[in-house]
């Protein structure tokens, strides 16, 4: 159709619209923002740390034995065997041994890369490193240069307690499976200006059945970038001021839980993998160039559960998804909650409470997409609700997207006119009868209150 035949065509449906609205009678209650919603929200993370006070004289003990080089020590040690370390040792480590562990003793260890290459490398299997600190890699982002990398042998390596400072790549994993990074802090070189610079923090390559649990992360590329990943148990780590606190590529079948991503340009950058869980996770002011909260792009057969998404751009941006399930996610003040584009099709998207969002939903879908498909829908601030019943569901139907916005993204010079009485006229007629039918979203069953009854606690009162 033509641009003249399409506008006189929306022009005859806004008339329509606004005979139809005239006689509506049903009794409408629009919620309102109340005092605490217009609270700043602050939901922030204590980011400093004091690096480890670690003597300069250096000691290597094992079985008694005490070794002038970290390096011989390990090379001294036999499978079950403890490596001891205490002061400061400038040397890069190879552990080739299986079944050894290297850890600090009372008074810390700290190992110096002098800038060089990997500062630890593990070839042997079920290898642990407890409570060092590991600095100072090589700088080369383009390779592998690591804190600790962990080669293809070295299936079963623990890792746990670490802190990792001024390196590029803080933890790579390069095909080993099994493999544990717990309760460690990655800080990569701030003093790299731009982001894409720099190396991830934990970067998983080609392993399965791994685990990534309570570790903080800060001043990297991506936080935790998985690329043909697989089985990964993601849970309880702390990512901020990166260009993507997660980052999954060709990754399937791996669940990510209880994480916070906070001032990232993206907080969960999820793309072209199938069968994710992604649950109870946070994201707070990741508003970046991109500036998703979470961002599905080419995902399939997933679940998006419980998340908390709290002043970011997008708080969802959902990219070519298809048959997923969203559900049960708090959208609080973000610039948008969700923008779906670029075909994506068949979500279940329910019980979901969008809260005072500059604008709830973005999309760019010529048909008419119909979310919940079940007997409860989402809950939206801005929706005039009838629950005549009082069973908590709206007995009208709410466009979030509907003709208003279908029209702002086809002629954006009508966008002055969003606000307006005639505007606020089409979306009550489009929750009123269903002839209304321009492309945009429908939720058939949406709830009188949030689903998320303890929303106000991220509001900051004090």
């Amino acid at each position: 159709m033509s641009a003249p035949g399409r506008t006189a065509e929306l022009g005859f449906l806004l008339a329509v619209v606004g005979m139809l609205v005239m006689s509506a009678t049903a009794p409408f209650v629009v919620a309102a923002p109340d005092a605490d919603a217009e609270e700043s929200f602050d939901l922030d993370i204590d980011r400093s740390y004091e690096a480890p006070e670690v003597p300069e004289e250096s000691t290597a003990t094992v079985d008694g034995e005490t070794y002038e080089t970290a390096q011989a020590a390990v090379d001294a040690a036999d499978p079950g065997e403890t490596v001891v370390l205490e002061g400061r040792f400038a040397e890069n480590l190879s552990i080739n041994t299986s079944g050894v562990t290297v850890a600090a003793g009372p008074e810390g260890a700290a190992i110096d890369g002098g800038g060089e290459g990997n500062v630890v490398v593990v070839r042997g299997e079920s290898v642990t490193l407890d409570g060092l600190w590991i600095r100072n890699s090589g700088y080369e982002a383009g390779g592998e240069d690591s804190g600790v990398y962990i080669a293809k042998t070295a299936n079963e390596t623990t890792l746990r307690g670490l802190y990792l400072s001024e390196i590029t790549f803080g933890v790579w994993v390069n095909g080993a499976d099994e493999v544990t990074v717990a309760d460690s802090r990655i800080e990569g070189r701030e003093d790299v200006e731009r982001r894409t610079d720099r190396g991830n923090g934990i970067n998983l390559w080609e392993t399965e059945d791994t685990v990534i649990h309570g570790n903080e992360i800060t001043d990297v590329r991506d936080g935790i970038y998985y690329s043909w990943a697989q089985g990964v148990v993601t849970t309880n780590n702390t990512m901020w001021d990166s260009r993507y606190g997660v980052h999954y590529m060709y990754s399937d079948d791996n669940r990510l839980e209880n994480n916070l991503a906070v001032d990232n340009d993206v907080g969960y950058a999820l793309m072209v993998s199938d069968g994710l869980e992604v649950v109870n996770n946070t994201a707070v002011r990741n508003d970046g160039t991109s500036g998703h909260g979470i961002l599905l792009k080419d995902i399939e057969r997933s679940e998006v559960r419980g998340n908390v998404l709290i002043e970011n751009g997008n708080g969802l941006y959902v990219y070519n998804t298809q048959d997923s399930r969203i559900a049960k996610n708090l959208l609080l003040r973000n610039d948008v909650g969700v923008h779906v584009t670029a075909g994506s099709g068949g979500q279940e998207v329910v019980a979901n409470s969008f809260i005072h969002n500059a604008d709830a939903v973005t999309t760019t879908t010529q048909d008419l997409e119909v979310w919940n498909g079940t007997e409860r829908g989402n809950y939206w601030s801005n929706a005039r609700t009838a629950d005549l019943d009082s069973d908590g569901i709206s007995e009208v139907r709410h466009r979030p997207a509907g003709l208003v916005e279908y029209l702002e993204t086809e002629q954006p010079q009508v966008a002055v006119f969003a606000a307006s009485p005639a505007f606020d006229a089409v979306r009550l007629a489009e929750s009123s009868f269903p002839v209304v039918e321009a492309p945009g979203i429908v939720d058939q069953r949406p709830l009188a209150e949030p689903h998320h009854d303890d929303w106000r606690k991220y509001a900051d009162n004090s």
